[in-house]
C-alpha cells in the first residue's frame, strides 16, 4: 500500500480533527470580519494550495457577496510593489507555511493594515507565525509528495469561514456531515482500482466541470500530471467550448466531474456532445442517469448543496490517480522531479 492511497483513507478522521480544533477560532475570526466591514478578500496560495483558492473564491463570493481576488504573488516578490489592502482579508494558504512567495504577500498585507489568516499544517511555519490567525489542517504529518488530506482540510477551513460569515446555519451543519460521507465515497475504492487499468496507456487527457467544482477539475489534473506524467488538461466547461474543444480526439479520454446542482444542465449537455463524438468519458456523478452517459463512472454522496459535492469529487480524483499511476508501474509516493515542499518566490 502507498503512502498517498493510506492518507487518501485518513481524510474522515483528519477533517473530524480540523472541524473540532478550528472552531472556536473560525467563530472569533467570522466575528471580527463582520465589525470591520471587510469588503476585499485576496488569497495567495500556489499549486494544489491555489486550487484550494479557487474553491474558496467561489465559495466565499456566493455567501458573502464580497469580491475575491486570487493574488498574483509576483507583483510583490519580483516587481516589489505594493497594494492598498488596509480593509482587507488576506489569507495565505500553504500546506507547509513555508511558501516564500504567499509569504511575502501576507507580510506585505500586515504592513498595510489588512487582517491576515493562515492556513497551513503546522502551527510553527512562517506563515503561521506572520499571521494574525491561524488556521490548522490538523492532517497530520503528510509523507506522500502528493497533497491529499491537506487539500480537503484547506477546502473545509474556506467553507467553514464562509459559512459562519454568511451566518449560514445549513451550510454548517451539512459541512459537520462531510467528514462521515468522505468514509462514504471512500467505498468506491473497489470500483476505481477495477477501472484504473482501463486508462494506464493514456498520455493525455482533458478534465471538466463547472462553477465550484472547477477547483477540483484542476486539482485532478495536477494530480494525474503528478503521479501518472500525463498531459492532463482541466477546463470549465463554459471555456472548454471557446476553443479547446476543437482539440477532442477519440484517443484522448475526458474526466467529467458532474454531480446534481446548478451546473448539471451544462455538464450533460458536454457528455452529450462528447457522446457523439464518440469519446472514452469518466464520469463521477451522484446522478444514476449522469453516470450511465459516461464509458466508465464512478459514484459520490447525495447532497442538497453545491458547495458539498467537491469534497467528494476530490477524494474520487486522488484515488483514481493514484490508482492508474499504480497501473503504470509508478511511485505515486515519490513523482520524479518534484518535493514535498516548493518553495517559490
Amino acid at each position: 500500500m502507498t503512502r498517498m492511497w493510506s492518507e487518501i483513507f485518513e481524510q474522515p478522521q483528519a477533517l473530524e480533527r480540523c472541524r473540532k480544533n478550528n472552531a472556536r477560532i473560525l467563530d472569533e475570526i467570522a466575528g471580527l470580519l463582520n465589525a470591520r466591514q471587510t469588503d476585499q478578500i485576496v488569497i495567495a496560495a500556489r499549486g494544489t494550495s491555489d486550487h484550494a483558492a479557487v474553491y474558496g473564491k467561489y465559495v466565499i463570493e456566493m455567501l458573502t457577496g464580497i469580491p475575491v481576488t486570487l493574488a498574483a504573488s509576483s507583483v510583490f516578490t519580483m516587481y516589489g510593489k505594493s497594494l492598498k489592502l488596509h480593509n482587507a482579508l488576506v489569507i495565505g494558504i500553504s500546506q507547509s507555511g513555508r511558501a516564500a512567495d504567499v509569504l511575502e504577500v501576507l507580510k506585505a498585507a500586515n504592513a498595510s493594515g489588512a487582517l491576515t489568516v493562515g492556513i497551513t499544517n503546522f502551527a510553527d511555519s512562517p506563515i503561521a507565525c506572520e499571521v494574525k490567525y491561524h488556521l490548522g489542517c490538523e492532517a497530520g504529518l503528510e509523507k506522500s509528495v502528493a497533497a491529499t488530506k491537506t487539500f480537503t482540510a484547506q477546502i473545509y477551513l474556506l467553507a467553514s469561514l464562509a459559512a459562519r460569515w454568511a451566518r449560514d446555519e445549513s451550510l454548517l451543519r451539512e459541512l459537520d456531515t462531510v467528514p462521515g460521507r468522505i468514509a462514504k465515497t471512500l467505498e468506491e475504492a473497489p470500483e476505481v482500482e477495477k477501472n484504473a487499468g482501463r486508462y494506464r496507456f493514456m498520455q493525455e487527457c482533458f478534465v471538466l466541470a463547472r462553477g465550484v467544482n472547477y477547483a477540483v477539475s484542476l486539482e485532478s489534473a495536477l494530480k494525474i500530471q503528478e503521479t501518472n506524467y500525463v498531459r492532463a488538461k482541466a477546463f470549465a466547461t463554459s471555456d472548454f467550448q471557446h476553443g479547446p474543444i476543437a482539440m477532442l480526439d477519440r484517443g484522448i479520454p475526458v474526466i467529467v466531474y458532474a454531480p446534481d446542482g446548478p451546473s448539471l444542465h451544462d455538464m450533460t449537455q458536454m457528455l452529450s456532445r462528447l457522446n457523439e463524438e464518440q469519446i472514452e468519458t469518466l464520469v463521477v456523478s451522484n446522478n444514476p442517469d449522469v453516470r450511465a452517459m459516461g464509458t466508465c463512472s464512478f459514484k459520490i454522496p447525495e447532497t442538497d448543496n453545491d458547495m458539498i459535492s467537491p469534497f467528494f469529487n476530490a477524494v474520487i480524483a486522488q484515488m483514481f490517480a493514484c490508482q492508474v499511476a499504480l497501473a503504470r508501474g509508478n511511485d505515486p509516493d515519490n513523482p520524479r522531479g518534484l518535493n514535498k515542499v516548493t518553495i517559490t518566490k
